[in-house]
């Protein structure tokens, strides 16, 4: 099966956050986690369109990694996985 997103939305597969910090300090499976703010694009919608009837593109494509809004995106289930789906203005910025 395809997803292929509406409007302005996008199709994101959530990264794991590293399990190890900086200062080598490891991180156990048993501490908090918090919903992944790190994603990859895995598909985009055409774009919105503005008042002139004109579709804006979305500014991401595909296999752009991304950094979210917490709370932004809704989470689904699709072919046994969690995915995430949000729209445009839910992405913060591009990982270079």
């Amino acid at each position: 099966m395809e997803f292929k997103p509406l409007s302005n939305h996008v199709f994101l597969e959530p990264m794991e956050e590293e399990k190890v910090t900086k200062s080598g300090i490891v991180l156990p499976d048993t501490a908090e986690k918090e919903k992944p703010t790190r994603a990859k694009v895995l598909a985009v919608g055409p774009g919105k369109r503005n008042d002139k009837g004109e579709v804006q593109p979305v500014s991401v494509k595909v296999g752009d990694v991304v950094i979210f809004k917490k709370y932004g995106p809704d989470e689904v289930e699709f072919d046994g996985k969690k995915y995430l789906v949000g729209d445009e203005d839910d992405i913060l910025g591009i990982i270079a």
